[in-house]
């Protein structure tokens, strides 16, 4: 076994070193080293969550929400949906978006019992979800519902006719419990956008929303943002089946909602600044 002396001033050998040891020793630390290093250099690799201002802020105060916010009682949020509000494109359910909306509304409103459950179910078209309304919706007694439409009937080329009154239909099961609403749109990815109803249905919930007066979060022209704007890479925030989102996006969704909610629950208190934090 080789092994190396330290020698002092005055010719005398002070430590023996086994360089066998020692080099184990070394490859262990910079294995630690390593492993500690590489969240970070991941982190830095990662897009920055991004969107215009004057495309996420709600049209409308959500009234609700924000009188049990003041008078401390406890919230109950209802994510309607299909796919992508069940999670499909997701590592695990805690990266979905209601769960991540869940941890960011805790966040931003300390000492609130907020609770959002997530009654996606994939595959499902806006007359589907009509038919459990009453079970999924309604009977947790909701203080909002933030329902996620349009997408399956874009992508099975369904034509938009009857969705209108659908919508209205479902609204209006809302505002009889006196939830306060926010509607989802189509996510901006490359099989949804393949299709000639993509763009029709985005206008269809965007003028439904005007007319019914309820707020619309528009997750199609924020991922176009990203795409058109920031220049990434649908690989950075769609899943490789082409439609889904992935748990980096559903992230920063889960970021630009909790960031609506809380502008239109305190708006007159909110500054500027943090508007501008829309980073996960």
């Amino acid at each position: 076994m080789q092994k190396v002396a330290v020698w002092n001033s005055r010719g005398t050998a002070v430590q023996e070193f086994d360089l066998a040891t020692r080099a184990i020793k070394w490859a262990a630390v910079a294995a630690l080293f390593t492993m500690l290093a590489l969240p970070f250099a991941a982190r830095a690799e990662m897009p920055t969550c991004n969107a215009p201002l004057d495309v996420i802020r709600f049209a409308n105060p959500l009234s609700h929400v924000s009188q049990k916010i003041g008078t401390h009682q406890p919230i109950v949020i209802v994510a309607i949906g299909s796919s992508s509000t069940a999670g499909a494109g997701a590592s695990s359910p805690s990266a979905n978006y209601p769960s991540r909306l869940q941890a960011e509304l805790r966040q931003r409103f300390p000492g609130h019992p907020i609770t959002v459950l997530n009654r996606g179910v994939n595959g499902e078209e806006i007359a589907d979800m009509l038919k459990r309304f009453d079970m999924a919706v309604v009977a947790a007694k909701p203080d909002l519902v933030i329902w996620q439409l349009g997408t399956n009937s874009v992508l099975r080329d369904h034509q938009l006719r009857d969705h209108g009154a659908s919508i209205r239909a479902g609204l209006a099961k809302i505002r009889a419990i006196g939830a306060d609403v926010i509607l989802i749109d189509p996510q901006y990815a490359p099989k949804v956008i393949a299709k000639p109803e993509a763009e029709p249905m985005v206008e269809l919930l965007a003028a439904t929303a005007k007319r019914e007066d309820v707020d619309l979060f528009p997750r199609f022209n924020v991922m176009k943002h990203w795409y058109n704007v920031d220049h990434m890479k649908f690989a950075s925030f769609v899943s490789p089946d082409g439609v889904h989102m992935n748990d980096w996006s559903y992230g920063c969704l889960a970021k630009g909602l909790s960031i609506a909610i809380a502008d239109a629950v305190e708006r007159p208190v909110l500054s500027a600044a943090v508007m501008s934090a829309f980073v996960p």
